[in-house]
C-alpha cells in the first residue's frame, strides 16, 4: 500500500540494499508509489529526501522495464485478437468453400450421366435462380430470430436437396426432378454475409476495423472461388463423379455447426424491426443495380476465358488463367485492409468502378494483339487488383444503407445481385462469343464494368455521404 507524505522512511541505504537486491531479469514486481519531500517554501524537491522503500537500483528497473502495451504487428492480427472471432472465422472459410464447389461439381456429375451440357447448364442456372429468391427470405429470418437457429436447419435442408440431385441423377430419374432437387438447395445460407454482420456488430464504433474485416472477407470470397472449382473438378474426375457433391455437403455442413457453435460473437436477432425491407432504403436500388452489372464483370469473363482457351488448344488451363484474375484480386484486398481509406466512400467506390473499367480492358488487349494464353493470364492477375477494392467499398456502402436491424437482409441482396449479374454476364459473354469470336468477348467485361460505373455516377449527387 503506498504510504502516506507524513510517513518518512529512514532506513540506512545498507539495509535496503541487503533486503531488496537487485532482479536478476526484468523487474516484473508492483513498485511503491515515490513522495518526494519539498525543502523551503519554494517547493524545490530535494532528491535525497524520499519516501521510497526500494533501492535506487529498483527505480532504475522499474523505469527502463516500464513499456507501453503491444500495439498489433498488422490491423488483422487486431481482429483475430477478439475472443471467438479465429472460431468463427474458420466454420465459415469452411462453410464457404463448398459455395464454388456445388455448380462445378452438378456440371460434371450431370453432363457425365446424361451427356448433356445444355442440361446440366440449364438445372445450375435454375438452382441460382431459385437462390436470388429464396435467399433474401433466409437472410430476413436470420435478422429476425438469430444466425445459429436458422443457419442450421436451412442448411440441412439444401443438403438434402443435394443429396436428392446425386440420388436422382445416380437412379436415372426423369429430368424434371434434377430441376426440383436443386431448386431446394436455394436455403443454403449467406455464411458471408453472416460473417460480415458479425464484424459490423464486433466493431461497431470502430470504422477502421469494419474496413479491415470487410476487406478480408473480400479476399476469402476470392480464395474460395480459387480453390472450390478446382477442389470439385479433382474430386469428381480423381474419385467418382457424385464425390465432389459429397464432400462439398459435409464441408458445408461442419462449416455452418463451427460457425453457429460461436455465440458469443452472434449479433442479437431483432425480432421485430421497425424499419423496412433494405430494397427501400434510399441509394440502395441503384446500388443494388450496380452489384448486378459488377457480376456481370464476372459471369462473362469467366465464359470468355474458358472459350478463348478452348479456341487456343488449352481448355484445360482455363481454370489456372481464371484463378490468377482470382489471385491478384485476393493479394489486393488483403493489402487494401491494411490501409485507412480516406474521402467519402462513394467517391471511393467510383474511383473503383472506373480502375475496374480500364484494367478490365488488359484482357481484350492481350488477346487481341497477342493471341497468347500466358499473356492473357498476366493481364488476368492484373485486371483482378481492382475487384477487390471495389468490392469492399461496395460492401461497406451496402452496410451504411441497410436499415438497422437487416444486416443480413441487405448484404444478402448485394450478393444476389452479384449472382444475378453473373448469370446474365454468362449468357451474354456466351451469345458473344457465338456470334463473334472469344476475342470479341471480353469487350462484355468491359461494357459491365463501364455500366457500374455510369450508375454510380448517376447517383453520386444525390446519395452522398461521408
Amino acid at each position: 500500500m503506498p504510504r502516506q507524505p507524513s510517513e518518512q522512511v529512514r532506513t540506512p541505504p545498507s539495509a535496503v540494499a541487503r533486503e531488496t537486491p537487485a532482479p536478476a531479469g526484468p523487474d516484473l514486481r508492483p513498485h511503491p508509489s515515490r513522495t518526494t519531500r519539498t525543502g523551503g517554501t519554494d517547493g524545490t524537491a530535494h532528491p535525497t529526501r524520499t519516501t521510497d522503500t526500494t533501492s535506487t537500483t529498483d527505480s532504475i528497473n522499474t523505469t527502463s522495464t516500464a513499456r507501453p502495451a503491444r500495439t498489433p504487428l498488422t490491423p488483422y492480427h487486431r481482429l483475430f485478437a477478439v475472443p471467438g472471432a479465429r472460431a468463427f472465422t474458420l466454420g465459415n472459410l469452411l462453410a464457404r468453400l463448398p459455395s464454388g464447389m456445388f455448380s462445378v461439381s452438378a456440371v460434371i456429375m450431370i453432363a457425365g450421366s446424361r451427356g448433356s451440357y445444355a442440361l446440366a447448364g440449364a438445372v445450375t442456372a435454375t438452382g441460382l435462380a431459385a437462390t436470388a429468391l429464396v435467399a433474401p427470405w433466409t437472410a430476413r429470418l436470420v435478422d429476425r430470430h438469430g444466425q445459429a437457429r436458422i443457419a442450421v436447419p436451412a442448411t440441412a435442408f439444401a443438403l438434402l436437396g443435394s443429396l436428392a440431385l446425386l440420388l436422382c441423377v445416380r437412379l436415372g430419374a426423369p429430368d424434371w426432378t434434377l430441376f426440383a432437387a436443386y431448386a431446394a438447395t436455394a436455403t443454403t445460407p449467406n455464411t458471408g454475409g453472416m460473417s460480415r454482420a458479425r464484424w459490423a456488430h464486433l466493431f461497431r464504433d470502430d470504422p477502421d476495423a469494419v474496413h479491415t474485416a470487410n476487406s478480408f472477407e473480400q479476399a476469402a470470397d476470392e480464395l474460395c472461388f480459387m480453390l472450390g472449382p478446382v477442389c470439385a473438378a479433382f474430386l469428381c474426375t480423381a474419385l467418382f463423379p457424385e464425390a465432389g457433391t459429397l464432400v462439398a455437403g459435409v464441408l458445408l455442413m461442419a462449416g455452418v455447426l463451427v460457425f453457429a457453435a460461436q455465440r458469443s460473437t452472434e449479433p442479437p436477432p431483432q425480432r421485430h424491426p421497425r424499419s423496412a425491407s433494405p430494397v427501400l432504403s434510399p441509394g440502395m436500388p441503384p446500388l443494388l443495380l450496380g452489384f448486378l452489372a459488377t457480376g456481370a464483370v464476372f459471369g462473362s469473363m469467366e465464359v470468355v476465358t474458358i472459350a478463348f482457351a478452348d479456341a487456343h488448344g488449352h481448355r484445360g488451363a482455363a481454370g489456372a488463367v481464371l484463378a490468377l484474375q482470382a489471385a491478384g484480386s485476393c493479394a489486393a484486398g488483403l493489402l487494401y485492409g491494411t490501409l485507412k481509406p480516406a474521402g467519402p466512400a462513394e467517391r471511393r467506390h467510383r474511383l473503383g468502378l472506373a480502375a475496374m473499367t480500364l484494367t478490365m480492358s488488359l484482357p481484350l488487349l492481350a488477346a487481341s494483339l497477342t493471341g497468347s494464353l500466358a499473356v492473357l493470364a498476366g493481364a488476368l492477375l492484373l485486371a483482378g487488383t481492382a475487384t477487390a477494392p471495389t468490392m469492399v467499398t461496395g460492401m461497406a456502402l451496402v452496410q451504411r444503407r441497410t436499415p438497422e436491424g437487416r444486416l443480413n437482409e441487405g448484404m444478402t441482396l448485394a450478393v444476389t445481385g452479384l449472382l444475378g449479374g453473373i448469370a446474365c454476364g454468362s449468357a451474354l459473354g456466351g451469345w458473344v462469343v457465338e456470334r463473334f469470336s472469344s476475342t470479341d468477348g471480353y469487350a462484355v467485361p468491359i461494357a459491365a464494368a463501364a455500366t457500374a460505373l455510369i450508375l454510380s455516377l448517376l447517383i453520386s449527387g444525390r446519395f452522398q455521404r461521408s
